[in-house]
């Protein structure tokens, strides 16, 4: 698609964004509805499974522990489908799964090396837990964690509401069912020109953008 049609659709979804939500990302109904359970998510993140707390509990082989509070502070947001909650839950019962979770997540968030081979670990990771009647390695289960451990990095990947929103905009991302790094960069890549698009609306973090883009690509927002 051409630029100057891309950049029409950038300005159509802004206004279209605007239209829900005048004072944009400080809007009061907008942080009501969209941002602030998220960013309790996140803080309890933080509180819970801080870098410092995490790597005490790994310390420990509280890998059972670091399973748990992170299945908590998910399930009290509406990012993941019941039976992909029950899916998780499930992969991470057994003694193994809470540690190759455990491990796993670590070493995305917190690890060394760049962030693509990382991701690409973690994939990994995700791959490999048991999984018991529904499949564990979908998109918003292996990008969860992390956007809620890192929301400056991190993006919650709904694929069809993500990919409508992305279309709308004038960009169609590349895609597979089977996540990995290749189609998760592309998004980066997205979600980063977004933000610069929407600079002087301040959007604070991933969490702004993802808000952003639902809000183009759900039904709950329909015309």
């Amino acid at each position: 698609m051409s630029p100057v049609r891309q950049a029409a659709g950038a300005l159509r979804c802004r206004r279209r964004f605007l239209r829900f939500f005048p004072e944009g990302f400080r809007d009061a109904e907008y942080v009501e509805l969209e941002r602030d359970y998220k960013e309790r998510a996140h803080h309890a993140w933080l509180e819970q499974l801080g870098a410092r707390e995490l790597k005490a509990l790994l310390r420990r082989g509280a890998y059972d522990e670091i399973a748990a509070r992170a299945i908590r502070i998910e399930s009290r947001t509406n990012l993941l489908f019941s039976f992909e909650k029950m899916a998780l839950r499930d992969a991470v019962k057994t003694g193994d799964g809470a540690r190759t979770f455990a491990t796993g997540l670590d070493q995305l968030i917190h690890g060394r090396g760049e962030l693509g081979a990382r991701f690409s670990r973690w994939i990994e990771a995700v791959a490999s837990l048991p999984r018991r009647q529904t499949r564990v390695l979908t998109w918003p289960a292996v990008t969860v964690f992390p956007f809620l451990a890192d929301p400056e990095t991190h993006f919650f990947f709904k694929p069809m509401v993500t990919r409508a929103a992305a279309r709308a905009y004038g960009v169609e991302l590349a895609y597979a069912s089977r996540p990995s790094w290749i189609v998760y960069e592309d998004l980066l890549r997205f979600t980063a020109r977004v933000r610069r698009d929407l600079r002087d609306l301040a959007p604070r973090d991933q969490i702004d953008i993802q808000s952003f883009l639902w809000v183009l690509g759900s039904d709950e927002y329909a015309d």
